[in-house]
């Protein structure tokens, strides 16, 4: 499997995990709103601070944006591009979100694909400062209760990332059994997955959110994307039992490139690796 040697040394326990309550639930994004904020009103109106999204077609203008890029520095396996603000209303295709917290504040980390008013096809992270929702567009989240994704200094990566810490009730009400997981780097996507499922007597479970990168992606479909360096949005996703009983996880996912290249389609289980992280709820279905 593909591995890319990270600055810091490895942690033992390779998936970052808290069990919590969760709810599923859509909201409208307000216009005129920073994204971040939008986004964390219409969490905090059903009682949530923290949870995850996923969105298909929105509008965002002002819109600021980086891309994947290779380090300069070589203190990182991979950093990002400079910031890109396209002019005019930047149209969503699709996109997943982690809103959680960051030095004490609301804060996110989103992926996405979109087309830039000039006709321009893109995707990136999205930065939470400088995104203004343009028009009212409505989001699918999940709500945690008892986690919450917080940034903070990854030794290992040598970034400040966000993974699942336990956290008080607010109150919130919840309807499923959840698991806030942040995946660590050079682990198959699937596989940890699956491996994590089985290890918690998992039957069934259905895939929210989604934030994070691969070290390129091979697809069902037969694509594949070479340059190691992505930022990923996952569109679906689910952990069930395949043909022959044994854990499977279909994973839906669109990214981009270092090099700008596009892609989308199902991964392939046990050939796609973490490259920096991989954040996202499962919410148990059996």
């Amino acid at each position: 499997m593909r591995n890319i040697k990270q600055p810091g040394v490895p942690l033992v326990e390779r998936i970052q995990w808290v069990e919590a309550g969760g709810r599923a639930f859509s909201f409208t994004l307000e216009t005129g709103v920073p994204l971040l904020e939008a986004a964390r009103r219409g969490f905090a109106a059903v009682g949530f601070t923290s949870g995850v999204l996923n969105f298909r077609h929105g509008a965002l203008g002002p819109f600021a944006y980086v891309m994947p890029a290779l380090s300069k520095t070589g203190e990182n396996a991979a950093f990002y591009s400079e910031t890109f603000r396209p002019a005019g209303v930047t149209r969503t295709k699709l996109g997943s979100m982690t809103l959680g917290m960051r030095e004490g504040a609301p804060f996110f980390h989103c992926h996405g694909l979109w087309t830039e008013a000039d006709g321009k096809a893109s995707g990136g992270h999205m930065l939470p400062d400088e995104t203004v929702v343009a028009e009212p567009f409505e989001v699918d989240a999940f709500g945690i209760d008892g986690a919450v994704f917080t940034a903070e200094p990854d030794p290992e990566t040598n970034f400040k990332l966000f993974g699942p810490v336990a956290a008080a009730s607010t109150g919130a009400r919840t309807t499923s059994r959840a698991f806030a997981l942040r995946l660590r780097p050079n682990q198959d996507f699937a596989g940890a997955l699956e491996e994590f499922c089985r290890a918690h007597g998992i039957a069934r479970a259905k895939i929210h959110g989604g934030v994070g990168s691969t070290i390129g992606a091979r697809f069902t479909h037969g694509g594949v994307t070479e340059p190691f360096a992505t930022e990923l949005a996952a569109t679906a996703g689910l952990i069930a039992p395949g043909p022959s009983g044994t854990l499977e996880a279909a994973l839906d996912v669109a990214l981009i490139d270092y090099t700008g290249g596009l892609a989308e389609g199902r991964l392939v289980r046990g050939d796609n690796p973490v490259l920096m992280t991989m954040e996202l709820v499962l919410e148990v279905l059996g």
